[in-house]
């Protein structure tokens, strides 16, 4: 363990339980050190962050794709966001998706998929340190100004690669240009739906530097500072149904210079760098996302169950709703062994594009339908934005879009079993 970590005490008190008794089974049984962080992380959740979650809720500062702990200050007071910053740090967890050639705490795919299902279950975000894992790639200078400082809190940044006309086919279809201008590049085109792009301090731009060779050679990325005089964030964000405020954007690059310096890795392997960061960071990850939000409607949709009383006798003995239940508990038993395996193929090295593509493809079409279920067991309860049920549903719904459609998903899978 790197000097940042503290190890999660051993034995005491058995670790919280909820909702149905083997909600956190799974057809094997995780390291006994995974166990213990995932309690933790359980024990931080119901109560340090559960108790927080009306006031989150009932905010108009935070917003879909702000990061944690931006997210935390535009809701609570200093002296909140400071406790729970100490209770990650004090605890490792800050370091949590770190590697541990970076300090990081030097877990498994396996535990850090366990621990972040944990954190998901409430509304509440936990600070931790969110860092692309391309920005790893970062050399020498790149290090200390960019990413040292993400690791450590004080900086922020976003991915942009997304744009107008280049959503789902950004290799083929996207139209940034960077032109070599000595020893400099010159960056002009547009990107959209680049989340906390106003909020950042840099940005992880992708542009075509070699036109014919595109996605296969022919695209870089940079890092652009935002305060770059030839970037322009439009103002204010788009609008949409995912929370109270915007936090994705439209970027204009306008004569945008930078120099060599500023190439992420090698030039024309920015595309390369891109579906390294949506493999892990966007898709093996929207498992455990999805996951406790999943668990969270399911320990809910019980308890509610059990205690709404129509015609007589408690919803939970009607059929219609039991088989909502019933389909929710096999959705989360399913693709929390889908999550588990394909972190531990991680683990061991192995190429999980395709297992990623699955674990994105599972976690947001059954995360939709189990949050649906979810809101009509509750009936107009299950409206009431006193509960995070809808604010749930958003993010998860949203995730069969964001991050590469469920269609380009399944098209990726197709690929695979056809080649």
């Amino acid at each position: 363990m790197s000097d940042h970590t503290t190890v999660p005490p051993g034995g005491g008190s058995a670790s919280p339980s909820y909702g149905i008794e083997t909600s956190q089974s799974s057809s094997f049984e995780l390291p006994p050190d995974v166990v213990e962080y995932r309690d933790l992380a359980r024990r931080i959740v119901r109560e340090e962050m559960l108790p927080l979650e009306q006031e989150f809720l009932a905010s108009t500062g935070h917003a879909y794709g702000l990061k944690e702990v931006l997210s935390l200050k535009a809701v609570f007071s200093q002296a909140v966001v400071d406790r729970l910053v100490k209770i990650s740090r004090d605890t490792g967890f800050w370091y949590l998706l770190v590697p541990e050639s970076h300090g990081g705490s030097g877990l498994s795919m396996l535990a850090r998929v366990a621990v972040m299902e944990e954190f998901m279950y409430t509304a509440v975000p936990f600070p931790f340190a969110n860092v692309p894992n391309i920005l790893y790639h970062c050399k020498g200078e790149q290090a200390d100004k960019y990413l040292t400082p993400v690791i450590e809190g004080h900086k922020t940044t976003s991915f942009a690669q997304t744009e107008p006309n280049a959503g789902s086919d950004p290799g083929g279809m996207m139209q940034t240009r960077a032109v070599r201008d000595g020893s400099d590049w010159v960056l002009n085109g547009t990107k959209m739906w680049i989340s906390m792009a106003a909020e950042s301090d840099f940005l992880l731009v992708q542009a075509v530097t070699d036109s014919t060779k595109r996605q296969r050679g022919g695209i870089t990325m940079f890092l652009v500072d935002r305060d770059n005089p030839g970037l322009k964030v439009e103002q204010p964000g788009i609008r949409t149904w995912l929370g109270p405020r915007a936090a994705q954007y439209i970027v204009h690059f306008d004569d945008c210079r930078v120099s060599d310096a500023a190439v992420l890795g090698e030039v024309g392997k920015g595309f390369t760098l891109g579906q390294t960061w949506l493999t892990i960071h966007d898709r093996l990850m929207r498992g455990p996302y999805a996951l406790g939000k999943m668990q969270r409607a399911l320990d809910m949709c019980v308890d509610y169950a059990k205690q709404r009383v129509t015609f007589g006798k408690p919803i939970s003995e009607r059929q219609a709703v039991q088989w909502k239940l019933v389909d929710m508990y096999v959705d989360i038993q399913a693709l929390r062994a889908l999550v588990y395996e394909n972190a531990a193929r991680a683990d061991r090295g192995q190429d999980v594009r395709n297992e990623a593509a699955m674990v994105k493809l599972c976690a947001s079409d059954w995360g939709t339908r189990t949050l649906d279920h979810a809101i009509q067991i509750h009936g107009a309860m299950g409206e009431s934005l006193e509960l995070p049920l809808t604010l749930f549903y958003r993010y998860v719904r949203n995730t069969q879009i964001g991050g590469g459609t469920s269609e380009i998903q399944r098209h990726l899978i197709a690929r695979k079993l056809l080649s």
